[in-house]
């Protein structure tokens, strides 16, 4: 949904009604996963996508219907045997979307949504998509990591969905819940979806050099909160890097130590050193292979690969820590250029990320999305 978020809020705002499908569960090889969203304004407008072109069509006259009766509806949709192209996924998955009317009316919340959302503040928008009782189908219920707004219908609905919903919203992750209908955690009768907004995850890139540009702009591309960081001020500076969100000029280790110190590093930070100068990269990666993050990688030939780390193991990394640096950065994809190499080390952090294989997937046989 934050791909169309703004969109929905400026509707909002205007006084209109869209109708917004919601990707809330996927099965076998999906094509979007869950929280993609599609909005269908009053003019025909049609922003964001739940399958990649499979089902809009069918989402679109949906929503439509949903907008006039004002009733919200849960929809699966999967392969069509007459013609899968009509309504169904060719790719052989299942997805369950679900589809509302969003104004002011039914969505009251929305602004402090936006406002948590542009502000980096955790925010989760808990819906109930099933429930035994009709009525209860579309409760909205807004959880941050200190409050909670709104309500599922009961206390012990809120109290039991708003534990979980933190949880999530924790570990950045997105999904539906299942319950009872009162909210019991063993049961069945209610499912609720939890929308996590988490601020964006962080790219460190070290070394001011032409690499770390294309890097910069490839981070950015992917939704990271890009910051370059070198003790040179000569060549951190943000002309050299537009498209990264701050140019920081200290010592990278240094750096490092203190926004992890601050708390602003977590396990999906992904760091990129690309220095390959001793004096610079051996005690910033001192530091980093000590943090809990998604990603340390250090560029450098084979040679600097090897006597970075004899000066590690120096320095008191264990075999354990170095296990985690991927060194020489990046995947073999034959990359030349910086922009190219920006490719290669994105491609390898996905990778990670997915737990995929970095092969070809011509060469693979099973499912596409794990």
């Amino acid at each position: 949904m934050r791909d169309v978020l703004d969109d929905v809020y400026r509707r909002w705002q205007a006084g209109e009604t869209v109708g917004l499908g919601t990707v809330v569960a996927t099965f076998s090889s999906a094509p979007r996963a869950p929280g993609a969203s599609m909005m269908v304004a009053p003019d025909g407008t049609v922003v964001g996508s739940v399958s990649g072109g499979c089902v809009e069509g069918a989402v679109y006259e949906l929503a439509n219907d949903v907008v006039a009766e004002r009733k919200p509806v849960l929809q699966r949709y999967g392969v069509s045997d007459d013609d899968a192209f009509a309504v169904g996924l060719t790719c052989g998955g299942i997805i369950d979307i679900y589809v509302e009317p969003v104004d002011r009316a039914s969505m009251p919340e929305l602004e402090r949504v936006v406002e948590s959302v542009r502000g980096g503040e955790p925010v989760a928008v808990v819906t109930i998509v099933e429930h035994e009782t009709p009525g209860l189908v579309g409760e909205h219920m807004i959880v941050w990591p200190d409050r909670v707004e709104g309500s599922l219908g009961s206390s012990r609905m809120d109290d039991a969905v708003a534990d979980d919903a933190r949880g999530l919203l924790a570990a950045g992750r997105t999904g539906t819940l299942h319950y009872g209908p009162d909210g019991q955690r063993r049961g069945e009768g209610m499912a609720v979806f939890v929308n996590s907004f988490e601020p964006p995850p962080r790219l460190l890139v070290f070394g001011a050099i032409d690499f770390a540009a294309a890097m910069a702009r490839m981070g950015a591309y992917l939704g990271y909160q890009v910051t370059v960081c070198d003790a040179r001020p000569v060549f951190a500076t943000s002309s050299r890097f537009p498209e990264a969100h701050d140019v920081v000029v200290d010592w990278p280790h240094r750096y490092l130590k203190a926004e992890a110190d601050a708390g602003r590093i977590d396990a999906r930070t992904a760091i990129a050193v690309l220095t390959h100068d001793p004096k610079f990269d051996v005690p910033l990666l001192e530091v980093a292979l000590r943090l809990d993050v998604g990603y340390v990688g250090a560029m450098g030939s084979r040679k600097t690969h090897d006597d970075r780390f004899s000066r590690l193991r120096e320095a008191g990394i264990t075999e354990g820590e170095l296990e985690r640096l991927s060194s020489p950065i990046g995947l073999d994809l034959g990359a030349r250029t910086p922009e190219e190499t920006a490719v290669s080390i994105a491609a390898e952090i996905i990778a990670l990320r997915w737990s995929g294989t970095g092969r070809r997937l011509a060469a693979l046989t099973g499912r596409i999305h794990s």
